[in-house]
C-alpha cells in the first residue's frame, strides 16, 4: 500500500510530473530563473541602462573624473588589504575552532556571525567611538586609510572564517598524522597537505570579503572622513553623486564596480575548481 509521500515521489514532487525530489522540474527551473531575473538581472540591466543615460562618452567621463578614479583606486586598495587580512587572520581563527578545545569556544564561535547581524552603521558609530578624536585608548585613526581598513575587515571577517571551518571539519587527520610520522614538519605538512585541501575555500572567501568591502557604506560612512582622494570610497562617491543630482554618472561608477565584483570572483572561481580538480586527481 503506497502512502502518500510516495505517491508524490512517483508523480514528482510539488513541481511536476515525471520526477523525483532529487530532480529539478521545469517549473522549478521556471521559478528559479523568473526569481533571479527579478531580484538580480533586472536591477543590474536597469543600472547599466542608467549608466549610458549620457552617452557612451558621458559614461566614459564619469568613470575617469579625477574623483571617480581616486574613488575607485582607494576602494581597491583598501579592499584587497582587508581580503589578505581576513584570509590570513580568518584562517587561523577558522582552525583554533575546529582543531583547539579552550573554554569559552562556543561563545567566540556564535560572534564571528556578528557582523552579518550587526548593523553597519552601528559598527562605523563603535569604532568612532574607540579611534575617533575622543578616543579611550588615544589611538586617533577617524578619516585615514587605516580606519577603513579596520571598518571593512570588521564587517568581511566572517567570510573566509566560515568558508574554511566547514572544509576543515571534513577533512581527514590522518593523512597529516601518517605525514608526521614519516618525518614531515608541520610547516611541511601544512603546506603539501592541508593548504592544497583548504585553498579553495579560502579563494571563495577572499572573493567574498573582497567583493563586499568594495561596496560597503556603512560601517565608514562615520569613521573613513569622506575625504575625497584620501578616504572617500566609491560607495560615498556614489552617494555624493546622486546628491548632486548626477545619477548617470553615479550609475556608471556603479557598473565599475560591478564589473570588478564580476572579474574577481570570476577569476578566482576558476582557480579554485582547478585547484580542486587537482585534489581530486591526486587522491
Amino acid at each position: 500500500m503506497s502512502t502518500g509521500v510516495t505517491d508524490k515521489r512517483a508523480s514528482g514532487g510539488f513541481l511536476g510530473r515525471g520526477r523525483t525530489f532529487s530532480g529539478v522540474s521545469p517549473l522549478g527551473i521556471g521559478v528559479a530563473a523568473l526569481w533571479l531575473t527579478v531580484i538580480v538581472l533586472l536591477p543590474l540591466a536597469a543600472i547599466t541602462v542608467a549608466s549610458f543615460d549620457d552617452g557612451w562618452s558621458g559614461f566614459w567621463d564619469a568613470v575617469t573624473d579625477q574623483n571617480a578614479v581616486d574613488a575607485l583606486a582607494i576602494t581597491v586598495a583598501v579592499s584587497v588589504v582587508v581580503a589578505l587580512i581576513n584570509v590570513m587572520f580568518g584562517t587561523i581563527i577558522a582552525w583554533v575552532l575546529v582543531r583547539d578545545d579552550f573554554w569559552g569556544k562556543g561563545f567566540v564561535n556564535s560572534i564571528i556571525d556578528l557582523p552579518f547581524a550587526l548593523p553597519t552603521i552601528v559598527a562605523s558609530l563603535v569604532l568612532l567611538s574607540l579611534y575617533g578624536p575622543n578616543s579611550p585608548i588615544d589611538i586617533h585613526l577617524n578619516a585615514t586609510r587605516p580606519a577603513l581598513v579596520i571598518a571593512l575587515t570588521f564587517v568581511t571577517l566572517p567570510f573566509v572564517v566560515r568558508q574554511v571551518q566547514p572544509v576543515l571539519l571534513e577533512l581527514d587527520t590522518d593523512v597529516e598524522e601518517a605525514a608526521t610520522v614519516l618525518g614531515a614538519s608541520n610547516l611541511t605538512t601544512w603546506r603539501k597537505i592541508v593548504l592544497p585541501a583548504l585553498l579553495p575555500a579560502i579563494l571563495t572567501g577572499a572573493g567574498l570579503a573582497f567583493t563586499r568591502a568594495i561596496g560597503e557604506f556603512g560601517s565608514v560612512v562615520l569613521i573613513g572622513g569622506n575625504i575625497p582622494g584620501e578616504t572617500q570610497v566609491a560607495s560615498q562617491y556614489i552617494q555624493q553623486q546622486i546628491e548632486v543630482d548626477e545619477p548617470a554618472s553615479a550609475a556608471a561608477v556603479s557598473v565599475v564596480l560591478l564589473l570588478i565584483a564580476f572579474v574577481v570572483l570570476l577569476v578566482l572561481r576558476v582557480v579554485g575548481r582547478r585547484q580542486s580538480a587537482r585534489e581530486e586527481q591526486d587522491r
